[in-house]
């Protein structure tokens, strides 16, 4: 198998996780993942539109974002990006369907969900990044801001998430009066999914950007 193709079924297969890994924290009921906050609460107002449908306008709108931000340094190929977030919304919706049985009314079992989820969705990302192709919109858009501002992707990814909450939880109280669809699992996922990728990626490889040599060393004959 050419190894291209190796990392395009590697990236592909970790935005599947992911998308089980969210679906798993939103059903949960203890809020979802602060990239998904705006899309979940968008699904809840208007249950007519899938949860799938609403994640892929959202990054359709980070694509636009990023690509505002960066103009002439927005490279042609970042248009893929429209391409992993339909691949991403798809498995989402499929992922939300197949989890309708999921209806934790206990506190165990609601955290049980919201861990397992977290875990799911690390192991995705970690699937995702190796293989160096192309980010999705929701990274795009931060490392995009991290260029134009100067400051580092880790900080400029923080105050992003922060962001997305906040607007979410603005858009609860117009559409509910209420927060609806964030709650503690929002907090709990955005502190524990970075650690649980770095505790992934120092025990498993997946597959890289470039092919691992092996190096054999030579063995000399002796002749009698």
């Amino acid at each position: 198998m050419p190894y291209i193709v190796k990392r395009i079924i590697c990236f592909l297969a970790g935005l599947a996780v992911e998308s089980f890994g969210i679906a798993l924290i939103t059903k949960s009921d203890l809020g979802t993942s602060p990239i998904s906050s705006i899309a979940w609460v968008t699904t809840l107002r208007f249950p007519q539109i899938s949860f799938g449908v609403t994640t892929f306008a959202v990054n359709v709108a980070f694509l636009l974002i990023e690509i505002a931000l960066l103009r002439r340094d927005f490279h042609p190929v970042q248009y893929l990006q429209l391409a992993a977030t339909f691949w991403f919304a798809a498995t989402l919706d499929v992922s939300m369907r197949l989890l309708t049985w999921f209806v934790p009314d206990a506190w165990w079992s609601q955290g049980a969900g919201l861990l397992l989820g977290c875990a799911i969705l690390a192991l995705g990302i970690c699937m995702e990044v190796a293989p160096g192709l192309i980010m999705v919109p929701g990274e795009g858009v931060v490392n995009a801001f991290a260029i134009v501002t100067k400051v580092r992707f880790g900080t400029v990814k923080v105050c992003f998430d922060v962001s997305l909450v906040i607007i979410a939880g603005i858009m609860s109280f117009v559409f509910f009066g209420r927060v609806d669809g964030l709650g503690v699992g929002t907090v709990v996922a955005a502190v524990i999914t970075g650690q649980i990728v770095n505790l992934i990626n120092r025990f498993c490889r997946f597959v890289p950007a470039k092919p691992r040599v092996s190096v054999r060393p030579a063995v000399a004959g002796v002749r009698s």
